[in-house]
């Protein structure tokens, strides 16, 4: 699947109601905004009255334990939305949004949103499908997390990452954008030496190949089953 597609539903092109240039709205209306690497986009504890499209790079997800330990919720790509608990209630951030690469987001007030909502049907099933979603993931990890040894969540992991953001080419998957091995231990609960251990493992195997750029997935049956074994 292209990451491209994740902006559609029943029809709707979301790049459309929210891009300036076709709509002939000025950058006033629906501002976009660049980050830099590493800076953040919103804090927990503030104010949650805004959504945001990302357009360009990548943004993660997280927040702290009390004893200060990161802990990584989402990492989010060309194509997501993050912020969208502000219209169902969310008074205040609960998590932190970072920029992990430089990244563009079109950012909308939570009213204009409610007042789109109305008027575009296509995005209340959107915004629905949307948060259904990461419940589901939040579910399946937790499940992972309580039921799984930390070898089969990372190759669970792998996996789900593939069908979510691969791109077949041939027999092959290919991930762009690969991730490095500890945000993959961050979001398994694992450590970073698991992880270099089980993706050493598997390019032994010939099941896939990495490098910090890409991921490529040679048979995903094979690894698969290995999540199985």
């Amino acid at each position: 699947m292209n990451d491209q597609s994740l902006w559609y539903l029943e029809n709707i092109d979301v790049t459309g109601i929210f891009c300036p240039q076709k709509l002939s709205f000025n950058q006033e209306h629906f501002p976009h905004k660049e980050f830099s690497k590493g800076e953040y986009i919103y804090f927990p504890d503030d104010l949650s009255d805004k959504i945001f499209f990302l357009f360009e790079g990548r943004v993660k997800i997280g927040a702290h334990s009390d004893s200060g330990k990161e802990i990584t919720k989402a990492i989010l790509g060309r194509g997501e939305v993050f912020g969208e608990l502000s219209i169902i209630g969310e008074e205040k951030r609960r998590n932190f949004a970072v920029a992990m690469e430089k990244t563009t987001t079109c950012i909308v007030g939570k009213d204009e949103m409610k007042s789109l909502m109305r008027n575009h049907s296509g995005l209340n099933l959107f915004l629905m499908k949307i948060m259904g979603n990461r419940m589901l993931e939040m579910e399946q990890r937790l499940e992972s997390l309580v039921f799984k040894d930390s070898r089969t969540r990372i190759i669970e992991f792998l996996k789900n990452l593939a069908d979510k953001k691969g791109q077949r080419v041939g027999y092959e998957m290919l991930v762009r954008k690969f991730m490095t091995h500890q945000e993959i231990a961050n979001l398994t609960a694992t450590s970073r030496q698991t992880v270099t251990t089980v993706l050493n493992e598997l390019r032994n195997k010939n099941i896939l190949t990495f490098n910090r750029r890409r991921l490529l997935i040679r048979d995903m049956s094979n690894l698969e089953s290995e999540g199985k074994a």
